[in-house]
């Protein structure tokens, strides 16, 4: 999928502004609510949102100052403490304030200067280098998904919009990825993609008439690549070995290998 960098920094914008705005409301009518458990385990809501902000820092230090950022990095994994444990200690040495308002700050500063990028820009990460691009669309990713791990919380529903088309497409570009990952071969076998977004358009991926395929609503699919959903717990109709595999184990996300259990939207 051809990349239109400008949209995608604006969409980037709109999913957090989405987040924050389901929020509000909700913490403003009882602020503990920040610090209930979310379906992630042993996370709560403060910790999904200190995870975002944390991140997004850790972009913008990779965009502006790469050598700082490594070693900043490279001490945080010799730590071996996990990201919401390093996020929470940031949230400490900030201060300890709004996590709301570190989201939306640091947010906007994220955002206004991927605006002025080159999106062929390279930056250090926590496994290979990447496109300024592809760190756009993991931020947007990311919010997505933590937003509706407290979305599930809330007992509140964050509508699907085209934004979902930039995790679709992550989705399918990890297919190898979910497979190495867990130190399994890639299959080479074509799987085809066929999803329908939010007022129906038709979203495909793969060639045409591939015997594995994948069909069904996008954000159905992207809260399987994303471990939101189990594939058991949606309507996604999967046909083929290979394609069945992949959606079985299917991670758009960088890190170890994780999976999501059967009834994870229970909550």
């Amino acid at each position: 999928m051809a990349v239109d960098f400008t949209q995608l920094v604006n969409d980037l914008a709109a999913e957090g502004n989405e987040l924050l705005g389901m929020l509000e409301p909700r913490l403003a009518a009882d602020p503990d609510r920040v610090q209930m458990a979310t379906p992630a385990e042993g996370w709560t809501i403060a910790d999904q949102l200190a995870h975002l902000a944390y991140f997004d820092e850790a972009l913008l230090l990779a965009m502006n100052d790469p050598l700082e950022f490594r070693v900043v990095r490279d001490m945080a994994i010799s730590s071996g403490g996990d990201t919401a444990e390093l996020a929470r200690k940031r949230h400490a040495e900030l201060g300890g304030g709004s996590l709301p308002a570190w989201l939306q700050d640091v947010r906007d500063r994220l955002v206004g200067e991927l605006a002025g990028a080159d999106p062929r820009h390279r930056v250090p990460w926590y496994g290979p280098d990447m496109s300024l691009a592809s760190a756009a669309t993991a931020r947007l990713m990311e919010t997505w998904a933590h937003g509706h791990d407290i979305a599930d919380t809330l007992g509140a529903r964050l509508l699907p919009t085209a934004r979902l088309r930039h995790i679709a497409d992550l989705g399918v570009r990890t297919f190898a990825f979910s497979f190495t990952v867990r130190s399994l071969a890639a299959p080479d076998v074509p799987v085809r993609v066929e999803l329908w977004g939010p007022h129906l358009e038709e979203w495909t991926w793969g060639p045409e008439g591939s015997d594995d395929y994948v069909q069904g609503p996008a954000e159905e699919f992207c809260l399987v690549v994303t471990q939101r959903r189990h594939l058991a717990d949606t309507t996604l109709h999967v046909e083929g070995v290979t394609a069945r595999a992949w959606l079985s184990i299917a991670q758009a996300f960088a890190g170890g290998p994780t999976t999501t259990a059967p009834g994870r939207a229970a909550r």
